[in-house]
């Protein structure tokens, strides 16, 4: 493993701090004052702390999830990276105490379809801005990792293995109806996550093949101030070379680009693909530019 980079300006620092702080006050919340107070689980070691402290409510769920969080944060370590382990285990205490100062609040709902919607988005959002924030609050995902790179099988099929059997358990202990309602959650959940992550609006990777690639680039920059790109292509039949155009635009200027390239090549061949982020030069600028 390389060396890691840390970068230590306060900024970067308290940045960090204050998202992985929220994120994990809006999951402890969503979890005491929708999920457990209603016997609904979430996945991972959340799920079987939560399972735990139905019978050993004495010990408190914040004390379960640090402590059965501990074992898989050592073994990320040496696997993962030791920047992720500090975040993890910043995330991961503020979480447990989170869950306990949150225990003593009065429960939001007692409505399924609520704390099901309602529980899952806040949940998703809280999971969702730790993860953006380089640290995690699920021992499982990590295991995932390092078995995923031992014995193959991609780390979404091992993390749906371990809730399979988390669910299960949720089943007999909490009744089937329950554990459906926390699988519903989950999803929600799920999905939540990944618009936390990637964005609402999301841009669009945009590759056109024409044999008027010139044209078509010179008028996106001009009517759009679109950044283009030329790229060599060979056609695999014909074995002609030809210049491929990429760019990246927003969703609202797709439509646009593509009525662009058939006024100029009907026979244009334009493929689009979704882009969530991007990094470093710029999509556009309001002065003319040369072709990148």
């Amino acid at each position: 493993m390389g060396t890691e980079k840390f970068d230590f300006s306060i900024w970067a620092i308290l940045r960090k701090t204050f998202f992985l702080t929220l994120g994990a006050l809006i999951a402890a919340f969503a979890i005491e004052c929708f999920l457990v107070p209603n016997n609904i689980i979430d996945g991972g070691i959340v799920g079987i702390s939560i399972i735990l402290n139905h019978f050993f409510e004495k010990f408190g769920l914040g004390m379960f999830i640090f402590l059965l969080n501990i074992p898989f944060v050592l073994l990320a370590f040496n696997k993962i990276g030791k920047k992720f382990v500090l975040q993890t285990i910043y995330a991961v205490t503020a979480l447990s105490l989170g869950v306990n100062y949150f225990h003593h609040y009065e429960v939001i709902t007692a409505q399924p379809i609520l704390i099901i919607v309602f529980g899952g988005i806040l949940l998703g959002i809280g999971v969702g801005l730790v993860l953006k924030n380089g640290g995690s609050m699920d021992g499982t995902e990590i295991l995932s990792v390092v078995l995923s790179r031992k014995f193959g099988f991609s780390v979404g099929e091992w993390i749906m293995a371990f809730n399979v059997i988390i669910y299960t358990a949720a089943g007999f202990v909490f009744g089937v109806e329950n554990a459906m309602y926390a699988i519903i959650t989950y999803f929600v959940a799920y999905k939540v996550i990944d618009i936390v992550q990637e964005g609402f609006n999301t841009s669009k990777a945009v590759r056109i093949i024409s044999s008027h690639s010139r044209e078509i680039g010179k008028e996106l920059m001009e009517t759009l101030e679109l950044g283009v790109t030329y790229m060599r292509g060979t056609g695999a039949y014909s074995g002609k070379e030809k210049e491929i155009i990429f760019c990246v635009v927003s969703r609202l200027e797709l439509n646009k680009l593509k009525e662009i390239a058939k006024s100029l090549d009907n026979n244009a061949f334009i493929t689009v693909e979704d882009v969530h982020e991007t990094y470093g030069g710029q999509l556009k600028k309001k002065k003319k530019k040369k072709s990148a």
